[in-house]
């Protein structure tokens, strides 16, 4: 019966949010509402789960995702995206240039998170393209693919983040680990695919693609605009070794916490690219304030899928579900990839997909040998399988582009599933090692 009861908790909520169009956040409580009444829960044991569900899952990410959006909306804001990228194309050069682009959609993803990374990059693509006289595709595909990767792999993006807290990941390990795993996946799904796209030819919006750069003496340097992307990397994988170093008392091992990293990543690009280029600090707080709206619908949906575990766990749903695939000869990061990759086809959220994922594995994971970290990336990997017509990311590929629906399906889609499955296999060639 649990196992039914999940099945069709699932399927409300694919209905919900697929067909319905009913806010995400919405359709998670109140399937994880009916999930709780069905399992037998009593009204104040599920009133209990709903507020330690948002509160246990929320806690400091709240403050990971948060951070993060205000440094991306900094290195966006103040030019070092573009100068990171025109550096980087100087020195791959025209024969190259899928490779730098892939590098410059990597570090400028690392920070941005995808919607705000992909409006910020497509300007430079089309300034690209139409400088080099190059397919716009052939140069978009190898970007796009890095910014994809991040967004799925990489803390402090939500879904890796908010995963790495449900399965207890440290998230400097995950976040080395995921860049290991990153590589792969890009070049593949980045420059290699991108040269078999030379045979479309879309003909974007000239209003989009007549695209004037910034002039170059308002960019801020290239030192510290790679190191201001680049910081909460050094931070969170350095850190991580050190935290268990020292005691919990010590002023060090609050340093190490990932949202101290986070917070001094922001500080730092506040001052060097914002107030000592002049800008004021009302300007800088009110850009702060933007980029933390723009991430406070991604909280909400990790909130929802936070009750839903919780639920799930309260009412020994998922343990019931763990016992059941102890015996199962698969792998847990091939069953976590597995499930992600099914709930993302069906639902079209990558961040939805990851989170239900956990909430339905929680239990087994704890008692399997898998490395969380590895977990986080599997899941993640497997909530990128094959954006199609119920993905947002799919439509704003396909109207900046102009392409039909057929061609976003060849280029776009593939794309996607070529980043999922190679992560996949990085992740199980990884374990072999770890």
């Amino acid at each position: 019966m649990p196992l039914v009861l999940t099945f069709l908790a699932i399927l409300c909520l694919v209905l919900l949010i697929a067909w319905v169009k009913l806010d995400t956040f919405i359709s998670f409580l109140l399937v994880s509402l009916g999930l709780g009444l069905a399992s037998g829960m009593g009204v104040p044991a599920l009133g209990v789960a709903v507020q330690k569900g948002i509160g246990n899952t929320l806690g400091d990410l709240v403050l990971i995702v948060g951070f993060g959006a205000m440094l991306g909306k900094i290195v966006a804001d103040s030019g070092a995206a573009q100068r990171i990228t025109d550096a980087l194309i100087g020195i791959f050069g025209r024969k190259h240039i899928q490779w730098g682009l892939a590098l410059a959609g990597f570090i400028i993803g690392i920070p941005l998170f995808y919607n705000a990374g992909f409006v910020i990059v497509i300007p430079l693509i089309f300034m690209i393209s139409s400088s080099a006289n190059l397919p716009v595709l052939y140069v978009g595909i190898p970007m796009l693919a890095a910014l994809s990767v991040a967004h799925g792999y990489l803390p402090p993006h939500p879904s890796p983040s908010a995963i790495a807290t449900q399965v207890n990941a440290d998230l400097g390990r995950t976040l080395l680990y995921g860049i290991i795993v990153s590589l792969p996946a890009i070049a593949i799904a980045g420059p290699i695919f991108g040269r078999t796209l030379k045979r479309f030819h879309p003909q974007p919006d000239p209003d989009l693609f007549n695209v004037t750069p910034r002039p170059r003496t308002e960019l801020p340097g290239l030192g510290i605009s790679a190191l201001t992307a680049l910081l909460p990397v050094f931070l969170l994988t350095s850190m991580s070794g050190v935290k268990g170093l020292f005691p919990n008392s010590s002023g060090i091992a609050l340093l190490a916490e990932p949202y101290m990293g986070m917070l001094a990543s922001v500080l730092f690009a506040a001052y060097f690219l914002g107030i000592r280029r002049g800008m004021r600090m009302p300007v800088l707080t009110k850009s702060f304030e933007e980029a933390f709206k723009g991430v406070s619908v991604i909280l909400l949906i990790i909130a929802g899928a936070g009750v839903f575990k919780e639920v799930m766990t309260a009412s020994g749903v998922n343990q019931y579900i763990a016992e059941g695939l102890k015996g199962m000869a698969v792998s847990p990061l091939v069953l976590g990839w597995s499930i992600a990759a099914i709930i993302r086809v069906c639902v079209g959220s990558a961040t939805v997909a990851g989170l239900t994922t956990v909430g339905i594995l929680a239990p087994m994971l704890v008692q399997q040998a898998a490395p969380p970290e590895l977990m986080v990336l599997s899941i993640g990997a497997g909530s990128l399988m094959f954006s199609h017509l119920n993905d947002g990311g799919f439509w704003l590929f396909k109207e900046y582009f102009n392409l039909t629906i057929k061609e976003t399906i060849l280029t776009w889609s593939i794309m996607e599933t070529i980043v999922s499955i190679v992560g996949l296999i990085g992740v199980l060639v990884l374990n072999i090692f770890i």
